[in-house]
């Protein structure tokens, strides 16, 4: 596949196989469109290389002709019936640690009246899940500067998508790019995301196994964001460990693998996690020690936070504003703190006014003290005192 035709995604699909798109404009047009070209010109892509598939559809590295510029196209199949809840959900976020929706066209498939969307994102090259994984290879552990980054990221695009009542539902290492000179992190992927709805249910079954909140295994289908809370402790856990915290084979050993961790759940947690759920048969197994979970050389600051991401009651687990303000990133709060080579860290505390007011009193605790005065300042929030 060397091109690929694209038309406005108000339009029809175009014929598969010609290498000039037309660039999508989007509802009443989109302010993120690539720079440059008039709408009514052409936008041709290349594509370079397959980066990823799965039942979704596939994803290409690409390139745009007329700038040169790396993109990632994904391309998954539409059904005319209804509207692309991802395309939906990606047209509002606007975020340093989401990834970016470019353009979106809609082309045309093999069979007749086969259409498929393509959504043209800004392309990163690395993964959380393949850093990870080249450290444990190495029998390595990542240096714990870069959990606290990738963690700090993760949990403050949770608390954008959340503010929105966005739920992403699958929160992995394989969903969280990295740019590696810079260190910054942005979670992709909202093929799973929904905007939650209180009282609508939602199915139970979603979610990639090992970061699977243990109310989805209970069958909930009234759960809330918190869900992604849970994955998110997965994710750190799995920083530290080297490997996924809870291994589970199939459906159910998923919940053995978090009871033989966090012990058995009492009859108010199971509830907790599911009303309809009154009958659950299980050995009472004690909960491990955290600190037997992890190796003593963890400090117990970051042994604290994935603890309180792990709870099995949803309400007890840590928002991701108090998660935030946790003591286990007062290190990227220090002015003098810099990336092993050196370097300045990513953009963190470059809050929006909408995320600020959101952090409500925790701000003074999330931000660095010059920064919480500065914003404080600029947004009329509160009154500084110095």
């Amino acid at each position: 596949m060397s091109g690929i035709e694209a038309e406005g995604v108000l339009g029809g699909g175009g014929e598969a196989g010609n290498n000039k798109a037309k660039t999508g404009e989007g509802d009443g047009g989109d302010s993120r469109s690539l720079e440059g070209p008039d709408p009514k010109d052409t936008i041709s892509y290349s594509a370079v290389r397959v980066i990823g598939n799965g039942s979704f559809g596939v994803v290409f590295q690409a390139t745009v002709g007329e700038t040169g510029e790396t993109v990632a196209i994904k391309k998954v199949l539409q059904d005319k019936r209804f509207k692309n809840r991802e395309l939906q959900i990606m047209r509002t976020l606007e975020h340093t640690n989401v990834v970016q929706l470019k353009h979106c066209f809609y082309s045309s498939g093999e069979k007749p009246d086969e259409v498929y969307l393509n959504l043209v994102l800004e392309y990163i090259p690395e993964t959380v899940y393949r850093v990870s994984r080249h450290h444990s290879r190495l029998k390595k552990h990542l240096p714990m500067i870069f959990t606290k980054l990738y963690m700090y990221q993760l949990i403050r695009a949770l608390m954008y998508i959340h503010s929105l009542g966005i739920c992403h539902r699958d929160v992995k290492p394989q969903n969280l790019l990295l740019n590696p000179p810079t260190q910054v992190l942005k979670l992709c992927d909202f093929g799973s995301a929904k905007v939650l709805v209180r009282d609508e249910p939602n199915i139970s079954y979603i979610c990639s196994r090992y970061y699977r909140a243990p109310e989805l295994i209970f069958g909930a289908t009234d759960y809330t964001a918190a869900i992604d809370i849970w994955s998110a402790g997965c994710v750190m856990a799995e920083l530290m460990l080297g490997k996924p915290l809870f291994p589970g084979e199939s459906f159910v050993d998923q919940l053995v693998q978090i009871i033989k961790v966090v012990g058995t759940p009492s009859k108010e947690e199971i509830e907790s996690m599911n009303r309809n759920c009154t009958e659950f048969k299980s050995p009472q197994i004690k909960a491990q020690p955290w600190s037997k979970v992890f190796s003593s050389r963890q400090s117990p600051e970051a042994v604290d936070l994935v603890k309180n991401l792990l709870q099995y009651n949803p309400k007890k687990r840590l928002t991701p504003v108090a998660s935030l303000a946790h003591p286990f990133f007062d290190e990227l709060r220090d002015p003098a703190t810099r990336l092993p080579d050196g370097k300045p860290l990513p953009p963190l505390f470059d809050l929006s006014e909408e995320e600020f007011k959101f952090c409500g009193d925790l701000a003074s605790e999330i931000l660095p003290k010059d920064v919480f005065e500065k914003l404080s300042a600029k947004y009329g929030v509160y009154k500084s005192d110095s």
